[in-house]
């Protein structure tokens, strides 16, 4: 695909370089030439230092043979016009970077297929959702949902007192009758290699595994994990950006008794303001007595999303070993994901992944209506439609000789969700949930186009 990046920051950077990855044709674009030095060092790609509502510059960019072009300028107003002019001088899709809530809560009365943008995307909006899913899934690090919850992906680290440790996953399942998941990637503790695990791979003490289950699923695996979900209800947040600002939004009104630490006094006032439901402090979330003076030990879950990563991280390590059981940090260095288990922090969130996976349905063949990339874990979760003759539709799953790195976890069948085993069958209109390595992509795409 020929694609154009509007916006070279952490979120143009990070799509450039995961797409350059998939050989497509990447131009990035960019008035801020440092920027582009930075990227053109280390990516494959075409840069172009020009402000991206140039015309001019869109058709030095050849926009009228572009698939996709994708606006994530910090503006979001640039953005729009960005999506707008592009639409116009023949690119075949657009996307564009938001902040403004509003506009994804009311995209289908103001209709902006029509102005030219095919998809709103709020890296904002999309954290929040993702913390506000972890909390109401407190036992798991990571959770995606497909078809609003039809579906789940769900993540765990086992116990040793998981019951299933020490059997097979042909064992377990014989073991626990009626299970509604199945497992679909296990990254060990030790070597840090990622399996798809097949009938003969035996679950450890220590596995970082992922599961695709049912909503009856979720409680199943509550119990087999020997993990509490101990219901979260006071939460403190470290940090008034406007991810904190809309997750206390949110988590006030499931209500939940939230605190909010803000270092900046303007903005601690601002939002005493707006939140009147939260307990808003001025103050360093940094600050150890601060924490223990608001009482830190007592809260269910700590989120810490300030602007940087290492005072986010530091911060949850602080509530961590105040006994605090539930902890999530927003960072903005991929890397550090690789550290998140190691250290202590129950979960990672990186608004540029999460933008990835919400923009990566976009990119993919065969049909792709959702992906997601596992935090933590060098596996890939996809959802197919399944087409007109796709060649998984020719025999049940046990014999179509799927890729060995990768498993269909899951299919959804007339707006209902099915754990998928050996003798099931796929067919045409059926959405498959299927776990793979990067490198097994290409092979998963074939039997669905």
């Amino acid at each position: 695909m020929n694609i154009i990046i509007a916006g070279a920051g952490e979120v143009g950077f990070h799509l450039a370089k995961l797409l350059s990855y998939e050989s497509h044709d990447i131009t990035l674009i960019d008035k801020d030439k440092d920027r582009l030095v930075y990227a053109d060092t280390r990516l494959d790609i075409r840069t172009i230092l020009e402000d991206a509502t140039s015309i001019s510059a869109l058709k030095n960019a050849n926009i009228k043979n572009t698939d996709l072009l994708i606006a994530v300028t910090s503006s979001e107003t640039t953005n729009i016009t960005i999506c707008v002019i592009s639409k116009k001088l023949g690119a075949l899709k657009t996307i564009a970077r938001i902040s403004n809530s509003e506009f994804t809560a009311n995209k289908e009365e103001l209709n902006f297929s029509d102005l030219g943008i095919d998809e709103l995307i709020s890296t904002e909006e999309l954290a929040t959702n993702e913390i506000k899913l972890l909390l109401e899934q407190a036992a798991f690090h990571d959770t995606h949902e497909f078809e609003e919850g039809k579906l789940t992906m769900v993540g765990m680290t086992l116990s040793k007192s998981a019951p299933f440790v020490g059997m097979s996953v042909k064992k377990a399942a014989a073991n626990f009758s009626g299970i509604h998941f199945m497992p679909v990637a296990i990254r060990r503790k030790i070597s840090n290699e990622t399996l798809i695990p097949r009938g003969d791979t035996i679950f450890k003490a220590g596995d970082q595994t992922y599961f695709i289950t049912l909503k009856e699923g979720v409680g199943e695996l509550n119990k087999l994990s020997a993990t509490q979900n101990n219901p979260i209800k006071n939460v403190m947040i470290l940090g008034g950006s406007k991810i904190g600002e809309k997750t206390a939004k949110q988590l006030c009104s499931i209500n939940l008794n939230i605190k909010l630490i803000e270092r900046n006094k303007a903005k601690a006032i601002k939002l005493a303001d707006e939140l009147p439901n939260a307990l808003v402090i001025y103050g360093d979330g940094r600050d150890v007595e601060l924490l223990e003076e608001e009482n830190v030990s007592e809260m269910d879950a700590v989120i810490a999303v300030t602007g940087r990563s290492e005072t986010n991280i530091m911060s949850c390590l602080v509530a961590k070993s105040k006994g605090v059981k539930r902890t999530i940090a927003l960072v903005q260095n991929v890397d550090y994901f690789n550290l998140s288990k190691n250290i202590g922090i129950d979960t990672l969130i990186n608004k540029k992944l999460l933008a990835a996976n919400s923009i990566f349905r976009y990119i993919r063949k065969g049909d792709v209506l959702e992906m997601a990339i596992l935090n933590n874990i060098n596996a890939e979760i996809l959802e197919f439609n399944v087409l007109k003759n796709s060649k998984i539709t020719k025999s049940k799953i046990k014999d179509l000789k799927f890729p060995r790195n990768a498993i269909i976890g899951g299919v959804i069948r007339n707006d209902k969700g099915q754990i998928a085993l050996g003798d099931f069958q796929v067919r045409e209109n059926d959405k498959v949930v299927v776990c793979c390595l990067p490198k097994t992509i290409s092979k998963v795409e074939n039997f669905f186009n």
